[in-house]
């Protein structure tokens, strides 16, 4: 496992493909001998994200599910820089390759070029629903204004590799392998990169699904839990800042205290010597005046508002 003390170039000299990866996070070569945190800060990339990513993708290492500290800003820009060097350079790369290593005069040659073109096309819509729908939406998560009409698990049953096309592809050209020596270098060594680019793509894949998905996962679930938050404290503070005019006496306030604190009505009229008559009435009121109903409203109204501090209530 790499770790954040680690010379960077080591971790390229282990694994080649590393170098397409530090692209896409947007971190420069000419590193020298700087550790991975240092190359990291360097380029204003998280460090534990990066690591997660190379250790799961080098080393299948890492569970991510319940890692609050993978930072979803720096795994969105690899996500979207790995696609734009995947569409606008790879997928046209090999499609030059191909062309190169083969004679579009004959069928089979045309046949292999198109089984291409409609591999490509099927990657390049996958990987543009994500850039149009699944990229603003975590975005927008980041930012604290969530769309409501998605969600990461409509994206997660939508989601797999398109390599049913790859997989026929690649037959084809071992089978159409030329005899003659140029040919068949240019084609097989086209050959090994769509191999590579299946690699590639499944540890994309991966990296969506089991690091991607579950930090969506816990932005929501955070995203949820502010909504609650928030309309909590708009209802306590718009029924203390005069959305109902009918401000609350003390004696209303001393009902509130003594309900919080788990008094039953009889209680209440004892502690404060009122009947318990006097007692529902003055709780009509309260629940009136607050548009609070609830044991549980009334103790985070009785919170906010210093009726009572938080140490003294059972919660």
């Amino acid at each position: 496992m790499y770790e954040a003390d680690d010379k960077m170039i080591s971790l390229i000299r282990d694994d080649y493909d590393l170098l397409q990866m530090l692209g896409s996070f947007g971190i420069s070569l000419g590193f020298g001998d700087k550790t991975v945190k240092e190359t990291c800060d360097d380029n204003d990339v998280d460090t534990y994200t990066f690591l997660a990513v190379v250790n799961y993708t080098a080393n299948d290492y890492g569970t991510f599910e319940e890692d609050e500290k993978i930072s979803v800003p720096t795994l969105l820009h690899y996500l979207e820089a790995s696609h734009a060097y995947f569409l606008d350079f790879q997928l046209p790369y090999i499609r030059r390759e191909l062309q190169e290593s083969l004679d579009e005069r004959e069928s089979l040659a045309k046949l292999i070029l198109r089984f291409y073109d409609e591999y490509a096309h099927e990657i390049r819509r996958h990987m543009k629903y994500e850039q149009k729908t699944l990229f603003p939406y975590v975005q927008s998560l980041i930012d604290g204004h969530p769309a409501n009409d998605y969600n990461v698990d409509t994206f997660s049953k939508h989601h797999g590799a398109a390599d049913n096309k790859l997989r026929e592809l690649k037959l084809l050209i071992i089978k159409y392998l030329p005899q003659d020596g140029l040919h068949n270098n240019q084609l097989t060594a086209t050959l090994h990169d769509i191999y590579e680019n299946e690699v590639w793509l499944r540890q994309h894949a991966m990296v969506e699904d089991n690091i991607f998905v579950p930090a969506i996962r816990r932005l929501e679930q955070q995203a949820k839990q502010s909504d609650v938050t928030r309309n909590i404290s708009d209802m306590v503070f718009k029924a203390g800042t005069g959305q109902n005019p009918d401000a609350l006496s003390d004696r209303e306030k001393d009902v509130i205290i003594s309900l919080v604190q788990g008094m039953s009505n009889k209680e209440i009229a004892d502690h404060l010597c009122i009947s318990v008559n006097t007692v529902i009435t003055h709780r009509r009121n309260i629940a009136r005046k607050l548009q609070i109903h609830s044991p549980a409203g009334l103790t985070i109204y009785a919170i906010v508002n210093g009726l009572v501090d938080i140490s003294s209530v059972k919660l």
